[in-house]
């Protein structure tokens, strides 16, 4: 669901003690007697003092053991937590080839401020590459940011030359994943899945219908963005074939032919083929639930969103899809299970909101979600995993990147979130932040809770 408008205008980063030319100080962290998620296990590890020398990660253990570290900053972290940033893994920054600088640093500054130290950009543009360098630098503030390239669809690749021309040039441009949408024809995708494995760029995102899961899976695909492709995999095989040749189909008809069996079927076929999964469960909810936009535009992050945006919302949410309660709960339901069955199988699961869209502003709507993720029976350390230590597995294995991130070790990127209660206990604890750190910047909550200040005030003088 990449179609809306961005009209989130640009925090006043001042107020956070940086501009574009000092946002990477370069000194040594001491976090002393902190509680330690180290997400590499779910084992809590207390009494313990990290040291961060510039953005590594350097030493960890006992803090009677640790030795001081001459000029160090350190803070008393007696009784708080200690975890790797999380991840939005469907996330969009303004598109376009140009779009205001000030849109873009908003987003940007509204992940960090909400504890997300790495992003996946899912709507490319040729400016988003210099884009990720300056942050990858220290030069601009934000999360560490992969780039999808601009999308295969049924417009940008309507047959095979297109579309082997589109990612011979995206993948010469340096993106770092090939992005889908929708109505990409069988014969095309498969000439593409095949001079993306011949180039070595991994793509990922929608299922277009004419290709289906199964083909999708076995083709090839990195991943499965939305959970739809799975919803219209498990219905019997007459419904199937009305979505493949175009007849409409309501929800009630999706969900009172669910074909129990698929179900395992196309886990374990994910399972074997290393497809990792990106549920975005609130945005879906949002789409096909809202019944009373005006609830939703009183949310409390609904200050650092433009008058514009909140409008825009408003009325994609009044012209969209109706169906009882009773079928919405249904269609919920389903995706949950699935997304349960999944998870308890070892897909792996990666953090997303597709945001920011319907309602979901940016880093704010990654906690709503994990509220209904939780709803499908995953643990609470498992949803943590989903934006740690799995994604960094995933950066690995199929961007080909280093995943040095996720867990908190030696050696590691110093993307942190200090937090005042443990999240394994609740995961509304997530919001209780003491600071961020962003390879190795720290921002404490004073700081973020002046820019947060900043950009609702901008939005109350109607800017």
């Amino acid at each position: 669901m990449e179609r809306f408008a961005y009209h989130l205008p640009m925090v006043i980063l001042v107020l956070l003690g940086c501009t574009s030319q000092d946002t990477n100080p370069r000194e040594a962290m001491v976090f002393r007697d902190v509680n330690v998620l180290s997400m590499e296990n779910e084992a809590v590890l207390s009494g313990q003092t990290v040291v961060i020398i510039e953005d590594m990660i350097h030493e960890i253990g006992s803090f009677q053991e640790i030795q001081p570290v001459g000029g160090a900053t350190v803070i008393d972290a007696t009784g708080m937590y200690l975890m790797p940033g999380l991840a939005e893994m469907h996330a969009h920054v303004p598109p376009g080839d140009s779009p205001p600088r000030d849109q873009v640093e908003d987003i940007l500054f509204l992940y960090i401020a909400n504890g997300v130290t790495t992003i996946r950009g899912m709507l490319g543009s040729d400016y988003q590459i210099p884009l990720a360098q300056e942050i990858e630098r220290g030069d601009v503030l934000g999360p560490t940011f992969y780039v999808a390239a601009p999308s295969l669809s049924r417009t940008s690749a309507a047959d095979m030359a297109s579309a082997e021309r589109l990612v011979r040039e995206h993948k010469s441009a340096g993106y770092h994943l090939q992005k889908i949408h929708p109505g990409v024809p069988i014969e095309v995708w498969d000439h593409m899945a095949s001079i993306s494995k011949e180039i070595d760029l991994t793509f990922g995102g929608h299922v277009p219908a004419d290709v289906g899961l199964v083909h999708a899976i076995e083709t090839g695909i990195s991943t499965v963005d939305h959970l739809d492709g799975y919803v219209q995999a498990v219905v019997s095989d007459d419904v199937v074939s009305q979505i493949n040749t175009g007849r409409p189909i309501n929800l009630q008809g999706l969900v009172s032919s669910v074909d129990e069996s698929k179900i395992n079927e196309i886990v374990q076929l994910s399972l074997e083929n290393d497809v990792y999964v990106v549920p975005t469960l609130y945005l879906w909810e949002n789409l096909y639930g809202i019944t009373d936009p005006s609830a939703f535009l009183m949310q409390p992050e609904m200050k650092y969103v433009s008058a514009a945006q909140r409008e825009v919302w408003r009325r994609q949410a009044a012209a969209g899809p109706r169906d009882s309660p009773d079928v919405l709960e249904e269609f919920f339901d389903l995706r949950k299970r699935i997304l349960k069955a999944l998870s308890d199988a070892g897909v792996g699961i990666l953090m997303g909101t597709d945001s920011p869209q319907m309602f979901n502003v940016p880093g704010f709507a990654l906690h709503r979600e994990l509220e209904l993720v939780g709803e499908s029976g995953m643990s609470n350390y498992e949803i943590l995993r989903s934006g740690t230590s799995s994604v960094a597995r995933y950066v690995s294995n199929h961007l080909g990147l280093d995943g040095n991130f996720g867990t908190i070790a030696p050696g590691q990127r110093a993307d942190l979130v200090l937090l005042g209660s443990n999240p394994l206990e609740d995961l509304s604890n997530l919001t209780d932040r003491i600071g961020v750190m962003v390879r190795g910047r720290w921002l404490p909550r004073t700081e973020i809770d002046e820019g947060l200040s900043a950009l609702a005030h901008k939005h109350s003088l109607g800017n």
